[in-house]
């Protein structure tokens, strides 16, 4: 039943399954106007890539009584937000491979040119605290470009909007030679991102040379992301922990 109810599209993490999950982490890819349709299928097609990576899926079942949560939506401008894929426990490798199959071959939709990354960054939070009550929380966005749509990623911090939130970056940057006819610099949108996105402990961001460079950047990023573990049993009214390595 579970496995019918996820090929709708329906499957959610119940709360009580959710008790013993020890990461909950959502997946936020660019599809504003800066991304073209080759780029669109090499960043779903690399999240795919790095989900199923062997080093990604031992990760990921590394404790079996303890699963990760995963949730994936898709964002361009301030207004648009698209769930791909609601709150679900990767608890097998069935459920992983249909995970990774449903991006692998998403179909793009029009969306607003405009990067409301700031709104995006707000979509996140409110993804995550509605979903199952884990261990750890992440949000991790993929982007392109900066923040052109209103909010700003600064307004959202000096108002306290995102906070608790611990937020990492997959950036991916222009050649040399796109970034010369655009007037950029290379390092710059990491810098950005750097100082006006990622926030919390051990938050990072990971950089792509170009969408080509998606899914290496994006299985690197994830087992930076799962490299926790539980710290023994605790008592119930002992909060919650983890340990890194």
């Amino acid at each position: 039943m579970r496995h019918i109810a996820f090929c709708l599209g329906l499957l959610t993490a119940s709360p009580s399954s959710a008790e013993t999950c020890r990461l909950s982490l959502a997946l936020a890819l660019d599809v504003s106007g800066s991304v073209d349709q080759n780029e669109y299928r090499l960043q779903a097609e690399g999240l795919a890539a790095a989900l199923t990576d062997p080093d990604v899926e031992a990760a990921l079942f590394a404790f079996p009584g303890a699963p990760v949560a995963v949730a994936i939506y898709e964002w361009s401008a301030s207004r648009y937000q698209r769930l791909i894929q609601d709150w679900v426990l990767i608890d097998d490798t069935e459920t992983l491979r249909q995970v990774a199959a449903r991006v692998a071959n998403l179909q793009r939709e029009p969306a607003p040119e405009p990067t409301g990354l700031a709104a995006a960054l707000e979509y996140g939070k409110a993804l995550i605290d509605r979903g199952p009550d884990c261990w750890d929380q992440t949000l991790d966005v993929s982007g392109d470009g900066k923040n052109n749509d209103w909010p700003t990623p600064l307004q959202l911090r000096e108002q306290n909007r995102l906070a608790g939130l611990r937020i990492n970056a997959l950036v991916v940057v222009l050649n040399r030679d796109e970034a010369r006819i655009v007037g950029t610099e290379t390092g710059e949108l990491p810098a950005y991102f750097q100082a006006n996105v990622i926030q919390g402990p051990n938050a990072f961001v990971e950089v792509a040379d170009g969408f080509e460079d998606y899914a290496r950047a994006m299985r690197k990023k994830l087992l930076k992301e799962l490299a926790t573990q539980p710290v023994g049993a605790l008592p119930e009214t002992s909060p919650r922990i983890l340990r890194r390595f």
